[in-house]
């Protein structure tokens, strides 16, 4: 039952994925190829990246081809919709969050499953979590999510780390999967809602 719901999230989350990456390409104008590869990228790319890194193959959308008709379709959806797209910011920033902790443990439960180091299990869902959105700001020339002072990659992290210590105190798998998606998905929540940031590091010295 656990997998069915996680699969459910997955595919939840890749839809949503896709749609923010296809205003992203709508705003730099980019026409239906370009539009369909940023979704793409965005919804399949943290996965891909980790399955290569850590020599895990098939890819996953070659295992599951029916993942890129997924994103296809939602990134065409959004093209239909996107002028009302902005009244659902809100649900879309929620969605993005279930994204963000569920990539995390899917990334974990890879890496756990070529028992791998718990340190490498952890950023493999980091890598799973936030990736595709760097490729995506990437292709889009914009400054990295991951790279700015929101709590992103740390909340991928604290995922990682609270499934972990779950499993290694050997609390029921269920149980420690949906409650560190949970805490993941509330911090994201609070961070937005209150606006909290890692502290960030400004030097504007020049050597020369």
């Amino acid at each position: 039952m656990s997998d069915l719901i996680l699969h459910i999230l997955y595919v939840i989350a890749i839809t949503a994925e896709a749609m923010t990456a296809t205003l992203a390409a709508g705003r730099r104008s980019m026409d239906w190829v370009g539009v369909c590869l940023l979704a793409a990228v965005t919804a399949l790319g943290g996965g891909s990246v980790r399955d290569v890194l850590l020599g895990h193959h098939p890819l996953v959308w070659i295992v599951h081809p029916e993942y890129l008709l997924v994103v296809v379709v939602a990134a065409l959806s959004a093209i239909a919709v996107a002028r009302f797209m902005e009244q659902l910011r809100s649900l879309f920033l929620f969605l993005d969050a279930i994204g963000l902790v569920v990539f995390t443990i899917l990334g974990c439960n890879v890496a756990l499953e070529m028992e791998l180091p718990v340190v490498v299990v952890i950023v493999a869902g980091m890598i799973t979590g936030c990736i595709g959105g760097v490729l995506r700001d990437i292709l889009c020339n914009d400054v990295p999510l991951l790279f700015r002072s929101e709590l992103y990659a740390s909340v991928s992290v604290v995922t990682g780390i609270l499934y972990m210590g779950g499993l290694h105190l050997g609390l029921p798998h269920d149980a420690v999967m949906f409650g560190a998606m949970g805490a993941g998905l509330a911090l994201r929540l609070l961070a937005l809602r209150f606006g909290w940031n890692m502290p960030k590091f400004v030097y504007d010295k020049d050597f020369h």
